[in-house]
């Protein structure tokens, strides 16, 4: 396999890449761009396979089994995890998955570092690693060390059933916090920048350990409801690093894909803080956590009175409506009603109520949550419409039926200045004729705050498991 045609069969993956992307940009074209994606990393895996078996024949070397078993052993993992995990469960997934990038990272500097000629970094052995090439290192190691230990924070907190009290949803804060990461923050640029100019490996080690702390005091004080913008932040901190790793390995592919990576969880990032009305730098920061963490406690809505009606009653306000507008929450996807969900839609349009389903940024634990809940029941995409879309049609709905959803309705983040999510842009389901929201209790969002939707004289609250209530309003529908 010649170099030219290495070149021009990255140069189609990286195309392939940058389709997916597109693709992904919205419903209607995400499993196109899906399948640019596999077929870009097809390619790109078998040609430095091939690449590989190439070098390995000229250096009389067996490089390629390992390379072979590596592809075998992550390949069927992979294959085992996405079969298994339940939607609940792809935040930790993702979080997963971006742990690992970042790890790999790192080991691949570390081998760069030990055996420089092994990358094609320099000739010899006893040729000294290029200023450039360590700091490229450097960075894409300092990036991926961040990345995997905050990634593993990440998935600690989300999977919300470790005892350990890192692990917790709530933020973890103590006297000195952002000093410390200040401080710790400059030692690890500093050691970066002496293996740069000096190429002395205990300045590389210590920066590594330094940079694997700073993952994790970066993430712990981040409160739950921030962890949308942290799954994005890890996606672009992944994607950083392997484009550090990828210029000292001369890599076009690694640097390219790299890039798109990093470059669009960034844009991501953005997007997810501005659904939030918070900065970047005050959600890395923890601050919002902190404030979120001093709301009313969960205890203190269970004494006000509100409204409640079982799913009959639920049924007989859809039925008679002409317009509905559907709120999904994380609690959807935790009861797996989304099936439910489309036969209950299916039939109120057969019985010519107008049905549409309204998404907010950050519903759920992950960028998209929602959107992906409901593509795997296969609800047709005209009927999802994005919070800016459907905002201005509330005040015309009949009825609005929200799922699990909390913090994203609470009119708390428009009415009260003080509250610590005011200002967040949200789903405006309070302006709605009549309003039906199912949970399993009176507990408190994600952010720990009350929701004053709940307490609204137009609000009847239907408790149960989301399944079970939808099942029982599909009986109940004529």
């Amino acid at each position: 396999m010649s170099m030219n045609l290495v070149t021009l069969l990255y140069l189609v993956a990286s195309i392939c890449f940058i389709q997916a992307l597109k693709g992904l940009s919205h419903p209607t074209t995400s499993r196109r761009g899906n399948f640019f994606g596999m077929l870009g990393m097809a390619i790109a895996i078998l040609t430095t396979v091939g690449l590989i078996y190439k070098l390995g024949a000229e250096l009389a070397t067996a490089g390629i089994g390992y390379v072979i078993v590596g592809l075998l052993v992550g390949g069927s993992a992979g294959s085992i995890m996405a079969k298994r995990v339940e939607m609940t469960k792809m935040p930790e997934l993702v979080a997963f998955m971006h742990s690992m990038i970042g790890l790999a990272a790192v080991f691949i500097a570390i081998a760069a570092v030990l055996e420089p000629q092994s990358m094609g970094i320099v000739l010899h052995i006893s040729d000294p690693i290029p200023t450039g090439n360590r700091l490229e290192l450097f960075l894409g190691a300092a990036i991926g060390a961040i990345t995997f230990s905050g990634s593993v924070i990440a998935f600690g907190k989300l999977s919300g059933k470790y005892k350990f009290r890192l692990f917790q949803g709530a933020p973890v804060q103590f006297a000195g916090q952002h000093k410390l990461n200040l401080i710790l923050g400059l030692a690890t640029i500093a050691l970066g920048l002496i293996f740069t100019f000096t190429g002395h490996y205990s300045a590389f080690t210590l920066m590594l350990a330094l940079a694997f702390i700073m993952g994790v005091l970066i993430i712990i004080p981040i409160g739950g409801a921030d962890m949308p913008v942290v799954v994005s932040m890890l996606n672009s901190y992944s994607g950083w690093a392997a484009a550090g790793i990828g210029f000292s390995l001369n890599n076009s592919m690694l640097i390219i894909a790299g890039s798109l990576v990093g470059s669009s969880g960034a844009i991501l990032s953005y997007i997810m803080c501005k659904a939030m009305n918070r900065s970047f730098f005050n959600v890395i920061l923890g601050g919002f956590g902190g404030a979120a963490d001093a709301g009313p406690a969960t205890g203190s809505s269970e004494q006000r009175p509100v409204k409640s009606g079982s799913a009959d009653d639920a049924t007989f306000l859809l039925s008679n409506a002409d317009s509905v507008i559907i709120v999904p929450g994380y609690g959807l996807a935790v009861a797996r009603a989304q099936h439910a969900l489309k036969e209950l839609t299916e039939k109120l349009v057969h019985n010519g109520v107008t049905v549409k389903y309204a998404i907010h940024p950050v519903a759920g634990r992950m960028p998209g949550h929602m959107n992906v809940l409901l593509a795997e029941a296969e609800v047709p995409y005209d009927q999802v419409f994005e919070m800016d879309d459907i905002n201005a049609e509330f005040g015309q709905a009949d009825v609005v039926l929200v799922l699990g959803a909390n913090d994203v309705v609470n009119p708390s983040a428009k009415t009260d200045p003080k509250s610590p999510i005011a200002g967040m842009p949200i789903l405006e389901a309070y302006k709605a004729k009549t309003i039906i929201v199912n949970k399993r209790s009176m507990a408190s969002g994600y952010a720990g705050l009350d929701n004053e939707l709940f307490y609204l004289d137009k609000t009847m609250m239907v408790f149960g498991d989301a399944k079970k209530v939808i099942e029982d309003m599909v009986k109940a529908v004529e």
